[in-house]
């Protein structure tokens, strides 16, 4: 059967875990310039109905580093975007390529393709889950702290793609997480209850910013109005307010503690300016780390063998 990364909630514990430390071993590979080209010959399909900087440059660049070749699809250049069925477009893009990325709006688009497709097919983004920023997210923490056991993240803001994908980490990784959402932005009930249900930790959601960032080893947020929701702009600054990582959140939390964002940042809303450019900020790693998890995830699915 073909092997897809749709969800955090669709790998093991134990496959998180290898994927983690490969990441460190492409890293170190990377950064001292040792080539590592298993997937010459192999091609992937980016297919992106959304706008991207950093999922569609680290994907791109990724591949390239594999000794692959990509090619970018966008909803303009496709017949998906013409109406064409997406079993259709499944089963002809798996006949020319290895492997698909897909980046878009309903989960149901990403769920259909990989269900119609006979090559791998990963999330690179819908409006429920974002599973290779968040992987990307836990292995910072991991290289930042050692490990994720035993820690506490604290999530401020939109109980969005992010948060969703967030909580099925912290059921399968075992680190205590708590969220702080207003009400009406509020993560995805069934992934809430189906996470609590299997959680070895504690994963709460609740309304007070400080109650969460207190004592917290991570401060964690993303952007108050995401792509497809520039009009309720307006509306979720008045609903965010208080919900801003900013200096005196950050004195709440641990001396030591991380402050990280998937960005792109609206500086002044969901954070300061002065927190992001802080020493407490592992923003522009994290972004990074992006480009070495994703090389593991392309091998894995595009190569299994090696």
């Amino acid at each position: 059967m073909t092997k897809h990364l749709l969800t955090i909630s669709g790998l093991t514990k134990a496959e998180i875990d290898a994927t983690f430390e490969k990441t460190r071993v492409f890293k170190q590979r990377q950064k001292r310039g040792i080539p590592h080209t298993p997937l010459i010959g192999k091609t992937i399909g980016l297919i992106f109905e959304k706008a991207s900087t950093r999922t569609r440059v680290s994907f791109e660049v990724a591949m390239y580093q594999l000794g692959g070749n990509v090619i970018f699809i966008s909803q303009r250049d496709s017949q998906i975007g013409r109406g064409e069925p997406i079993k259709d477009t499944a089963r002809v893009l798996s006949r020319y390529v290895d492997g698909i990325v897909i980046r878009t709006f309903g989960h149901e688009i990403v769920e259909e393709f990989a269900h119609y497709s006979s090559v791998p097919v990963i999330n690179g983004l819908t409006d429920l889950h974002h599973p290779c920023q968040v992987l990307t997210d836990v292995f910072t923490i991991v290289e930042k702290k050692g490990s994720c056991k035993g820690i506490k993240v604290a999530w401020i803001g939109d109980g969005n793609n992010m948060a969703n994908s967030w909580i099925e980490a912290a059921a399968r990784l075992g680190f205590d997480l708590m969220l702080a959402c207003p009400d009406g932005y509020l993560p995805d009930k069934n992934i809430l209850a189906k996470a609590k249900k299997e959680a070895g930790s504690k994963i709460e959601v609740v309304n007070d910013p400080k109650k969460v960032a207190k004592d917290a080893d991570v401060l964690n947020t993303d952007v108050w109005a995401s792509m497809g929701q520039e009009e309720e702009t307006e509306k979720r600054k008045k609903a965010f307010k208080g919900y801003q990582i900013n200096s005196e959140i950050l004195k709440l939390a641990k001396k030591d503690a991380i402050v990280m964002h998937c960005l792109p940042a609206h500086r002044g809303e969901e954070i300061t300016d002065e927190v992001l450019e802080g020493a407490n900020s592992v923003v522009f790693d994290q972004a990074e780390n992006r480009l070495h998890v994703q090389k593991v995830i392309l091998e894995k699915l595009l190569h299994p063998e090696a």
